[in-house]
């Protein structure tokens, strides 16, 4: 079951900090989302108002950049709760990418060739419904201190790692001190070329990317690749972009990578804006994800055959660069299989 909340969110940031005072403000009740988009439930058709396990955690910097009185927003339906969400679906695994096969030590995980990915911080800022580790137990991967050493001698000691991803959770909600000290680890071994952030924390919590962070990242060597999750061009808003522009100016390399989600952005013009905002931004589109099929997720599911469609939409507007390339993950193979 998931053990994700939002107290582990906000554990590891030092107090002062912008950014963390805004989680703790953050929507956890679906009722007050609601009224401070002018909604009440019967505007919402299938509305879960009681998530249970996998419960409502937005911030209002998000929330802020949704349409008022529009229940069909895009980015208001990645984060509401629906009662679709209770029912079991043949096809649909609590685990649907093999996060428990590929583990190695606690947190630690190997699919493909060369590359190791370290589970670093269990919480989120943002629950997204369609979240492929939504029942991950994070309170079994055990105590972090112990954990990351274990994890940095395992990687230490294969020599056939070339790269390193920061995972979770959201590898952001460390502390500036927590990442550095990491980063520092696992840049001084010897084999290790690159080191690559996946977080969500750009997009959600634009206040967490500070020139502190800007420094600490642009002053690392190898200097690290983060990859943002952003799924709907209005999920980029003033405040995001300026962040992202001051981590490409310290040298960041910055790439996004979407889950296709029906409703939000299925269709050529949602992903066409959605790619031109991310330039705008200074950021490559790289990956747009068919849903890994979790339990509770099967409502956000686009056939492949539409997918492709889309994809063949978006080669025939936009220059190459711009052409996220759709893949499925698929557990035990070598990498992510192409789908166009």
């Amino acid at each position: 079951m998931l053990a994700r909340s939002t107290t582990q969110c906000q554990t590891d940031a030092p107090a002062g900090d912008l950014w963390r005072s805004e989680l703790t403000t953050a929507f956890t009740q679906v009722e007050p989302l609601l009224a401070f988009l002018g909604l009440a439930r019967e505007h919402v058709a299938d509305l879960d108002p009681t998530p249970g396990p996998f419960p409502l955690l937005v911030p209002r910097g998000f929330a802020a950049l949704m349409r008022p009185g529009d229940a069909h927003d895009p980015l208001l339906r990645q984060v509401l709760p629906l009662a679709t969400e209770r029912i079991a679906r043949d096809g649909c695994r609590d685990d649907p990418v093999g996060d428990t096969a590929a583990t190695c030590a606690p947190g630690l995980l190997r699919k493909y060739a060369g590359r190791a990915l370290l589970m670093v911080h269990g919480g989120c800022a943002v629950h997204c419904r369609y979240c492929f580790r939504r029942h991950f137990s994070y309170s079994g991967l055990g105590h972090y201190g112990a954990r990351i050493a274990t994890a940095v001698a395992a990687i230490r000691a294969d020599t056939t790692l070339t790269e390193v991803i920061l995972s979770g959770g959201d590898p952001l909600l460390l502390s500036d001190d927590s990442l550095r000290a990491l980063l520092a680890q696992l840049a001084a071994i010897p084999h290790v070329r690159r080191l690559r952030l996946h977080s969500r924390l750009p997009v959600v919590l634009a206040s967490r990317i500070t020139p502190r962070l800007g420094d600490l990242l642009g002053a690392l060597h190898p200097r690290p690749v983060l990859v943002i999750h952003a799924n709907h061009a209005r999920e980029l808003g003033v405040a995001v972009q300026a962040g992202l522009r001051a981590l490409g100016g310290h040298g960041v390399t910055l790439l996004n990578q979407s889950v296709l989600l029906r409703g939000v952005n299925d269709s050529a013009d949602a992903l066409a804006q959605l790619s031109e905002r991310l330039i705008d931004c200074g950021v490559l589109p790289y990956y747009l994800h068919q849903l890994d099929l979790v339990q509770g997720a099967a409502h956000f599911a686009v056939p492949d055959r539409t997918a492709r469609d889309l994809l063949a939409a978006l080669r025939a507007r936009l220059p190459g660069y711009l052409v996220p390339r759709l893949v499925r993950e698929v557990q035990g193979e070598s990498c992510k299989r192409p789908l166009a």
